[in-house]
């Protein structure tokens, strides 16, 4: 049931939703016997600097939508429970779903404004700073070597359009998105009405930016964008990345080792020990 307290838009947020069904099959071996989440950055789980984020924010519930490996989640998060409420939805198509789906299994818990985040990400705490508060995205520059989803931005910073990927008009300036959201009550509302319309379509295998894509072309979803090139972010996809994040992040938390405007191709010319190749190239850095 719907909760029927009145949320205004300029109230902070406190609850978030971690997406972390997936078996993370490009992290292969490090996610066969443990989720993606759990993997290691510098002797510190992504999870837990997530969790550490959350709480310097004072975060107060945290739902996770699990399926690989939950078991290994419940058991990393019970020690949590005394500093945050935790509940979990379990997806149990998780291996034959994406993530638009496992945030469709979240529409029955989730009665507030929250905050929207993928487990496979880690970041400068200070950057959620401005994501605190309804219908935000978390945005970042682009650089040549990166890829995935994009949206173009007004005068007034807020998102025009949503793009499947980098590429675009040379009079057009695109912007990365680093899958962190804010909604608002009404705005999740709106969108889990057009999430049941996927689900009952049978479209459970695309991203849930297909939706945000579609409604803000339609003028149905709205959301001011919050710059994170001031501090690193890295997405963690591979084993690739992962080399990379470490040089990025150091053990201790919240602390992180300067990265200005690395080329991740260009490691050796930068004087930072070089752990791997970064192909895929997530390296998100402060300038």
């Amino acid at each position: 049931m719907k909760s029927k307290k009145n949320h205004h838009t300029n109230e902070r947020i406190t609850t978030a939703l971690l997406l972390a069904a997936g078996t993370g099959s490009r992290l292969f071996p490090l996610t066969d016997k443990a989720p993606k989440c759990l993997t290691l950055v510098n002797e510190t789980s992504i999870l837990q600097r997530l969790l550490t984020s959350l709480m310097q924010h004072g975060f107060k519930r945290l739902v996770v939508v699990t399926g690989h490996l939950e078991d290994h989640i419940r058991a990393f998060l019970a020690s949590w429970s005394r500093k945050i409420e935790i509940e979990y939805v379990f997806s149990p198509l998780y291996k034959t779903t994406n993530n638009i789906y496992s945030l469709w299994m979240a529409r029955k818990i989730i009665n507030e404004p929250f905050l929207l985040l993928e487990s496979d990400l880690v970041f400068d705490p200070s950057l959620l700073t401005d994501m605190l508060y309804p219908d935000r995205i978390a945005i970042a520059r682009m650089q040549p070597w990166l890829n995935g989803s994009t949206v173009t931005i007004d005068q007034s910073n807020r998102v025009e359009a949503f793009h499947s990927d980098a590429a675009c008009a040379p009079s057009e300036k695109r912007y990365k998105t680093v899958n962190i959201y804010s909604l608002s009550l009404s705005s999740w509302n709106r969108v889990v009405e057009r999430l049941e319309q996927h689900v009952s379509e049978g479209k459970v295998n695309s991203y849930y930016e297909v939706v945000f894509r579609q409604m803000t072309a339609e003028k149905a979803l709205s959301f001011q964008a919050v710059f994170f090139d001031r501090k690193p972010w890295y997405e963690i996809d591979t084993i690739e990345d992962l080399a990379s994040a470490e040089r990025m992040f150091s053990p201790s938390i919240p602390k992180v080792v300067p990265f200005h405007d690395i080329d991740p191709y260009g490691f050796k010319k930068s004087g930072l020990p070089t752990l791997g190749t970064a192909e895929k190239g997530s390296i998100h850095a402060a300038s």
